[in-house]
């Protein structure tokens, strides 16, 4: 995993944020994540092949990954690394191929950006584990 720090300016304008690291010549395919609850995690989910990248729009989002061992049968003692996104910044969290995540909205009407590299069928490459598959938890 890569963060892409961002930025955020403010003047008498207004606020910009930004993010001047990010390289969206591999992006394909972009669309939004809102879960109905903050107690909600969804996930597991990812790829073996397919890379993301995510930033939060709005509120803030804990995102956890897995690097997978085995798609088919992963191991179930995976160490999980955790990362948080604001809205205050325009900072990526690149979830590379391999890996598998699991998001929670840590405020109410928060709003998650994901960006893909592969577009929608181009790949049969999705993979689903219950939540409480792994022993280390969210």
């Amino acid at each position: 995993m890569m963060i892409l720090k961002g930025n955020q300016y403010e003047d008498a304008r207004g606020i910009i944020t930004s993010n001047n690291e990010f390289d969206v010549s591999q992006v394909k395919r972009i669309y939004t994540i809102e879960n109905h609850s903050t107690e909600f995690i969804r996930g597991w989910q990812g790829h073996a092949i397919e890379q993301r990248w995510f930033a939060c729009m709005k509120g803030r989002f804990k995102i956890y990954v897995i690097k997978v061992d085995d798609f088919e049968k992963p191991s179930k003692d995976l160490p999980i690394q955790t990362y948080e996104l604001s809205d205050k910044e325009l900072t990526y969290l690149h979830v590379k191929a391999g890996c598998i995540t699991a998001i929670q909205g840590l405020e109410k009407g928060s709003k998650l950006i994901a960006l893909s590299d592969y577009a929608m069928g181009e790949v049969n490459d999705e993979y689903r584990f219950d939540l409480d598959y792994f022993i280390n938890k969210c």
